[in-house]
């Protein structure tokens, strides 16, 4: 079973085979997503608000991430794993860049990072290509820029706008990036971007004519546990599923149902008779 590889990916866009990718963040899930045959496993920063409670991923650290992207590494075994540059780990230094990114590769066991922006990181994304780290670019809404957006917001609505993100795909590719998340902009636009470079489109809220589309694993699930955006279809409500299997445990263990003998160990009878005789001993002497 060959791993999939950036250069695979390519190859994928050539043949015109969709691609899969998923948010993950542990191994459990990564291990599903796996046997499932997902070919990209994204170590997102929306770990943040997912997993760890944050209220946006502007407050994830480096170290969260590789200590995550090191339990999805281990359930991995053919599809990618990529490791998504948390908030301020490349935009203060390229040294920055190029440090971090190469901690995904080193210590978290991923095969490549994900970095967001256009022409504003563009030195940061040479130094790293440069140092063979392989490079995924992501453009549109960048969860990273919302303060700078004003929030959670539809990109390139406008010609300008449109415009800006087709030069930045452009400008991307030229430098090296083997692939690009679309992230919450018109269909329109993400198809002539995807018609325009060579290297594949990841979509997640930018239609059907990307080379393939993410979704973040907990949002597909039910998991979690706020509406899910327009663009998330929602393939298995769990939340409902574990809420009852947790109150079907508390009521048990309350009530005095569990556990039964079917979940207790048992002395062998021979031994079990030693015991009792021994006892039975010691308190008559």
């Amino acid at each position: 079973m060959d791993r999939v590889k950036a250069t695979t990916l390519r190859e994928m866009k050539e043949r015109g085979e969709k691609i899969v990718m998923l948010s993950v963040y542990d191994y459990p899930t990564a291990r599903l997503a796996e046997e499932a045959g997902v070919d990209i496993l994204l170590v997102g920063d929306s770990l943040g608000n997912v997993i760890l409670g944050y209220p946006d991923t502007l407050s994830v650290t480096m170290d969260e991430m590789v200590h995550h992207t090191k339990a999805v590494s281990k359930a991995a075994k053919r599809a990618l794993v990529v490791g998504d540059l948390p908030f301020m780990s490349y935009q203060a230094s390229v040294a920055d860049a190029v440090r971090n990114s190469g901690r995904f590769l080193k210590e978290g066991g991923a095969q490549a990072v994900k970095v967001e922006g256009g022409r504003n990181v563009l030195k940061s994304i040479c130094a790293m290509v440069d140092s063979g780290i392989p490079v995924m670019g992501h453009l549109g809404l960048t969860p990273q820029w919302i303060h700078q957006f004003g929030g959670y917001k539809l990109r390139g609505k406008t010609s300008g706008t449109a415009r800006m993100i087709i030069e930045d795909a452009k400008t991307l590719e030229k430098v090296g990036v083997f692939s690009i998340v679309l992230e919450c902009m018109p269909w329109e636009l993400a198809k002539l971007i995807t018609d325009e470079i060579e290297i594949p489109t990841i979509g997640i809220g930018a239609g059907s004519h990307c080379d393939g589309q993410v979704l973040v694993l907990h949002d597909i699930l039910g998991l979690s546990g706020q509406y899910p955006p327009k663009f998330v279809k929602q393939y298995a409500k769990l939340d409902k599923v574990v809420a009852k299997a947790l109150q079907d445990f508390r009521r048990e263990v309350k009530g005095g149902k569990f556990p039964t003998i079917k979940q207790s160990y048992e002395i062998p009878p021979e031994e079990k008779k030693k015991l009792l005789a021994e006892l039975k001993q010691r308190a008559s002497s």
